[in-house]
């Protein structure tokens, strides 16, 4: 276990890093007065909601709402777990990570890493070296790839042979467990220790930042599994990832669309052709994760798939995965190949060419979709439109609220001949908000509570946390947030040099973590003052003491009208109510 980071440092890296700069470096910013401003790279949008403030070290999008931090920019956008973040934003300063003794925050993974790097360096060498190599070599030349794709996406040969990577990388207990830990040994009933993968073509899976995290290996002759994937590990999860989107980010400058394919070769193969924006699942359906880190990457994913019945419900399973995630602005396409062709076999058939032909004249999800139903029922009937408008009100359902939805129940509306006001949940049958009208009603600004504007109020400004004689007779109010209010008075009145982004990210991995970071997104929403701040905080301290006062005053009026209340409590209630 990897000693805890001590939350020093990381005060130190979000002090150092500079918000503007990495967002910038991912998603180009434009000024608009002391802040800086995008097109939101969470939700789609024409005009820039998406804020970032070098002041504050924060970002906002006032259209979709995310927020957070420098660390947590780097956690939504690039998927990365907290301890990946830490270590690219250290990275990036230059900064060694201390870890504290005797105290952990969980698992420290780079020994399992430097493990998946050294095996994935083995295969590659023995695929040059190994006397029985030339089979695999034969066999990638035959499917026409060159040694420099090769190369590229790290492709190596696991030897035949029971202990091949043990008796490389050694057998020591330690090493072992590491081995196992990543997947790379399996275990007999009998206790004993062998290699996974044995006389396999290999293909390492990287991560976002390259570094490798499993693999997928394919046999060489008739045995099986065909291909052989790593086991889920603490470092791999194949529900999240996906081969070849680090060798498209390497190969591409922008990636204008992403087709997303089945197998490790169709990605190699379609690289060596030239088509760089290929990637794969791995051994799994798609999954929300997956779409969450394609549209992050791109607005425009085509899926393609086998034209056999298995290839068509697995085109209908990955529809229904993306219904949910079709904002406005995104699109999804279906190519369905051939029976009995893959892309690997059809572009060395073709060209490259006739190929990308194929990919952009791919069917869009909402032809795919109303195709699909309507071959399920009869046209000609009032029955068979009935029928599919109730199977299609379903899926349009799980559509988000925008354009692309409002299209859909259009859509439907023509193919069975009602306006699609009278399919009862279009979007034209439900009534929208009158935002004005609720605008009136005074907002945030008149609703919200004491106990969170004093919270804002300190993130704002911190340092109003070192007035002196601030009136603390609330401490003992029961009411939500007035425990996290005190936490932060405490934590400031302690360390004083704290910025807000750095206050923030001492409350991460903690409950109250989105709760907090909520709150300050909501600074830009409720109006403080220029100026007099000291005495608006101390205004909404002093409400909070009226609010505890009247909640004691009440409890103990409750007590004696009960007949429960003590002597000691009826003298309380005397006390309380001449203040």
């Amino acid at each position: 276990m990897a000693g805890r980071i001590p939350p020093q440092f990381i005060d130190e890296l979000v002090n150092r890093v500079d918000i503007v700069d990495l967002i910038n470096s991912r998603v180009p910013l434009k000024k608009a007065g002391k802040d800086y401003q995008a097109c939101c790279p969470f939700h789609d949008e024409k005009t820039p909601s998406f804020t970032v403030s070098r002041d504050k070290q924060f970002y906002h999008c006032f259209g979709c709402g995310t927020h957070g931090t420098a660390i947590g920019f780097l956690m939504d956008y690039d998927s990365m777990e907290f301890i990946d973040a830490i270590e690219e934003l250290a990275a990036r300063e230059n900064l060694e990570i201390p870890r504290e003794a005797g105290t952990s925050a969980g698992p420290d993974y780079r020994p399992l890493y430097d493990t998946l790097e050294q095996s994935a360096r083995f295969y590659q060498w023995q695929l040059r070296k190994h006397p029985k190599a030339n089979l695999a070599v034969g066999y990638l030349k035959q499917r026409g790839l060159s040694g420099g794709i090769t190369a590229e996406y790290g492709i190596g040969y696991a030897p035949d042979g029971w202990d091949n990577l043990i008796g490389q990388l050694g057998r020591e207990k330690e090493q072992l467990e590491k081995l196992r830990t990543t997947g790379m040994l399996s275990e007999s009933d009998s206790g004993k220790n062998y290699d996974r993968f044995r006389d396999r073509i290999m293909f390492p899976i990287r991560n976002h930042r390259g570094l490798t995290i499993a693999f997928g290996g394919r046999i060489l002759g008739d045995g099986k599994p065909k291909y052989l994937n790593s086991p889920e590990t603490p470092v791999f999860h194949k529900g999240r990832e996906l081969y070849g989107l680090f060798e498209a980010h390497q190969a591409l400058r922008k990636i204008e669309r992403l087709l997303v394919v089945e197998g490790y070769m169709d990605v190699v193969a379609l690289a060596q052709f030239g088509i760089r924006y290929a990637v794969a699942t791995l051994g799994t359906a798609t999954t929300p994760e997956h779409l969450g880190r394609l549209f992050r990457t791109t607005p425009e994913i085509i899926f393609c798939f086998d034209g056999d019945r298995a290839g068509r419900e697995a085109g209908w399973k990955a529809l229904e995965t993306s219904l949910p995630h079709m904002r406005d602005g995104r699109e999804i396409r279906f190519l369905f190949l051939p029976d009995g062709e893959d892309p690997d076999t059809m572009i060395r058939k073709e060209g490259m060419e006739k190929f990308q032909q194929r990919i952009l004249h791919a069917k869009p999800i909402s032809d795919f979709l109303f195709d699909r139903l309507t071959e399920q029922v009869d046209m000609s009937s009032l029955g068979g439109k009935a029928q599919l408008a109730e199977r299609a009100k379903t899926l349009l359902a799980k559509l988000p609220t925008g354009l692309f939805k409002e299209m859909m129940h259009k859509r439907l509306g023509e193919l069975i001949g009602l306006d699609p006001g009278s399919l009862g949940n279009s979007p034209a049958a439900t009534t929208k908000p009158n935002r004005r009208a609720k605008r009136k009603t005074g907002g945030a600004q008149q609703t919200i509570p004491p106990v969170r504007r004093a919270i804002i109020l300190l993130l704002k400004q911190p340092e109003l946390a070192a007035q002196e004689e601030l009136n603390m007779d609330w401490i003992q109010y029961e009411a939500p947030e007035i425990n996290l209010l005190h936490q932060l008075l405490e934590l400031i009145q302690n360390q004083p040099n704290l910025n807000t982004a750095q206050i923030i990210e001492r409350w991460r991995g903690r409950e109250a973590f989105p709760h907090l970071e909520k709150l300050w997104s909501m600074e830009n929403e409720v109006q403080l003052p220029n100026e007099g701040l000291k005495e608006e905080f101390r205004g909404a301290l002093q409400r909070l003491s009226e609010q505890r006062h009247k909640q004691e005053t009440s409890t103990l009026i409750d007590k004696i009208g009960a007949g429960n209340a003590s002597e000691s409590e009826k003298q309380q209630l005397a006390q309380l109510l001449e203040k």
